[in-house]
């Protein structure tokens, strides 16, 4: 009899507990399921919306992007993991531990500073050379040395000459004569010989030949070049000597082959001496000689200084900084941030929260002094990209990397294209209006749907939902991709006859 109490009551905890284990097992499942209805609800839900070519621009709701293309929704599936290919991510510590630096892409003017030697010496344009235009012997010589200075008026040498001395005779029986035309004639003779008119009219009042015709500066300036010596032997074809100032110096620079389309006339330029240092002359490139030296292979550029002080001489070795004429606003990385390959040119992005990755690049102009290069395709301007520890970061990155990055090609080259689109919505408060246009061939960039400001001066009200229209685009403003300059209402159908030219149609043809 107690046996089989026992049995039953054994049996009844048995039922009991299979029971609670049954109810625990569906409230169990119950809970599981409701979390994953949770979480699969959750995983529906975005995120947040994210512009498809900026992957910082995020909005809390649908919307359109800075560039007019409607923002993709980002899924917690999504986020988990990076869908680049070649996206890596750092910790703080390793990145602190391996000194990584970034710098912004910047959009804005490039300006070079060259660096270069030349060599100080006269304006060849003040120069003047002497020659004798008669045959005859240096008697007197009053310039003894080269570098020597001269004032205007003062004597050079005197020349004995037979034939200057016959022409003083002609020229003296002229005046006795009293005939006016052979005093003209012999007087024109000495003038063809080189007799100043000084010493003419001093001939004409005293009437006696002088054995030593003086000759005198008719400019003042340094000797530059000496080629005679006191008794002797002159002709016509003889260079006596060369002088001329140096208020006003030439300084000859040499640049190399790839710097040669950097420079232009009229670039401002700074000289340092060696022998006195501390003290900067300013001037500026004067001239570009058309041809290369064939031995050096480098570009010879006259630059022009002034010298009120005559502290620049001749020959003297000079130091120059020419400043280049600023380009147009254009992106552009520091120099350093770009890595090479031979075969393609990259830089590392850092797309933030510890992640990096290498892009392809377009590279551009470089400035040697500001350590800046354009970059024609790759980059954004909001971009941030590593300056210093690139290699090892891109050694990793490009296992897997594609390198693409996509940019508009022409975008910023071709600042301002018209386009075709359609209104599909205008907001007249607000000034807006919503517009889907085709694509565009100049900048490859897709049809999209954008809204954007109707310029000042254009009746809004002229716009309904359904128009076509005409749309000018500036692009040329990188930060801010497409901004509606000008909105013209296209005509339903073509007429066979207008009453009244349109104002615009030029401006928008000569666009197209």
């Amino acid at each position: 009899m107690k046996k089989s109490r026992l049995s039953v009551n054994t049996l009844l905890i048995s039922v009991m507990l299979l029971i609670g284990a049954v109810a625990g097992f569906y409230l169990a499942k119950s809970d599981l399921i409701s979390t994953v209805e949770t979480v699969a609800e959750d995983s529906d839900k975005p995120l947040y919306w994210v512009a498809p070519m900026d992957a910082n621009y995020r909005r809390d709701q649908p919307g359109l992007s800075p560039m007019g293309m409607e923002l993709v929704p980002v899924y917690a599936e999504d986020s988990s993991s990076d869908s680049s290919p070649g996206t890596i991510t750092i910790s703080p510590e390793v990145v602190n531990n391996l000194g990584v630096r970034i710098a912004p892409v910047l959009f804005s003017p490039l300006q070079n500073q060259i660096e270069t030697v030349g060599y100080i010496s006269f304006d060849q344009e003040t120069v003047v050379d002497i020659h004798s235009r008669i045959s005859g012997w240096v008697e007197t010589l009053a310039v003894s040395a080269k570098g020597e200075y001269v004032e205007k008026g003062a004597l050079l040498y005197e020349v004995y000459s037979p034939e200057l001395v016959n022409a003083q005779e002609e020229f003296i029986a002229a005046l006795k004569s009293g005939n006016r035309y052979l005093r003209s004639a012999s007087q024109s003779k000495l003038q063809a010989l080189g007799v100043q008119h000084s010493f003419i009219e001093r001939l004409r009042g005293t009437k006696k030949v002088v054995q030593n015709v003086p000759v005198f500066a008719e400019k003042a300036g340094y000797v530059k070049e000496l080629n005679i010596r006191q008794g002797m032997y002159i002709k016509p074809a003889t260079k006596l000597m060369s002088m001329g100032p140096l208020d006003q110096v030439w300084v000859i620079a040499e640049f190399f082959e790839r710097q040669a389309h950097q420079v232009n006339v009229g670039d401002v330029a700074k000289m340092t001496l060696d022998y006195l240092p501390g003290s900067v002359w300013q001037g500026e490139v004067d001239y570009i000689y058309p041809t290369l030296d064939k031995t050096t292979r480098t570009l010879q550029v006259r630059l022009r200084f002034d010298n009120p002080e005559l502290l620049l001489k001749p020959d003297m070795f000079a130091r120059l900084s020419v400043s280049t004429q600023p380009t147009k606003a254009m992106l552009n990385i520091p120099t350093s941030a770009l890595i090479s390959t031979g075969t393609q040119k990259r830089v590392v992005l850092s797309l933030g929260d510890g992640r990096y990755k290498s892009v392809a690049v377009t590279a551009g102009k470089s400035t040697g002094s500001a350590g800046r290069t354009a970059i024609l395709t790759g980059v954004y301007p909001e971009d941030w990209v590593v300056t210093s520890a690139q290699f090892l970061l891109d050694s990793e990155s490009s296992i897997s990397s594609d390198f693409m990055r996509m940019t508009p090609p022409m975008m910023g080259v071709i600042e301002e294209v018209w386009v075709t689109a359609k209104v599909m919505e205008v907001d007249v408060d607000k000034g807006l209006v919503t517009l889907s246009h085709e694509a565009i061939r100049e900048w490859q960039q897709s049809a999209m749907l954008m809204e954007i400001p109707v310029s000042e001066g254009v009746d809004i009200n002229r716009l309904s939902q359904g128009d076509t229209i005409q749309v000018l685009l500036n692009g040329g403003n990188m930060s801010n991709l497409v901004v509606a300059d000008y909105i013209l209402p296209r005509p339903k159908a073509p007429r066979a006859k207008v009453s009244q030219p349109n104002p615009f149609q030029e401006s928008r043809e000569g666009q197209l």
